[in-house]
C-alpha cells in the first residue's frame, strides 16, 4: 500500500464515524485526500461508515449509538472480488447511514449490494 496516493491497483476504504482508536479525519480522509491528488481517484473507493467504531464489541454496550462494522466489511470484500476479478466497479465512494432497522448485527448494505452473514452478497431488493 502507498503511503503517498499513488495506488497501482483497486482499492476500497472503510473508516467508521465514530472510531475512536484512529480518528477519520487523521488516517481515512487524509488517505482519500493522498489518493485523489495524486489522480487515482478511479482505483480507490472510500465508503465512510455512519456510526461505525474500529472495535465491534463496544457495540453490546452502546448499541444506540454504534454500529457493527464487520458486515460492511464483508460486502466491501464481495465488492473488490467483482472488481477485481470481473472488472464491475463498485459504486462510487459515499457515506453509509446507519441503518434505523433490521439486522446491523450480520449485514450492511453498500451501494444496492447488501452482504448478509453466511450469505452471498446480493443486490437491493434481489
Amino acid at each position: 500500500m502507498s503511503l503517498d496516493g499513488d495506488i497501482g491497483r483497486p482499492m476500497i476504504t472503510l473508516h467508521g464515524t465514530l472510531d475512536a482508536l484512529l480518528p477519520i479525519g487523521l488516517h481515512a480522509d487524509e488517505y482519500e485526500r493522498l489518493v485523489r491528488e495524486a489522480g487515482n481517484k478511479r482505483l480507490h473507493r472510500y465508503y465512510v461508515i455512519e456510526a461505525g467504531n474500529h472495535v465491534d464489541s463496544y457495540y453490546d454496550r452502546y448499541p444506540d449509538r454504534l454500529r457493527p462494522i464487520l458486515p460492511c466489511y464483508r460486502a466491501a470484500f464481495e465488492l473488490m472480488e467483482r472488481w477485481v476479478e470481473s472488472g464491475r466497479k463498485p459504486p462510487g465512494s459515499r457515506f453509509v447511514p446507519k441503518p434505523e432497522g433490521g439486522d446491523v448485527v450480520n449485514s450492511c448494505s453498500i451501494g444496492g449490494v447488501r452482504k448478509e452473514k453466511g450469505g452471498k452478497g446480493r443486490m437491493r431488493g434481489g
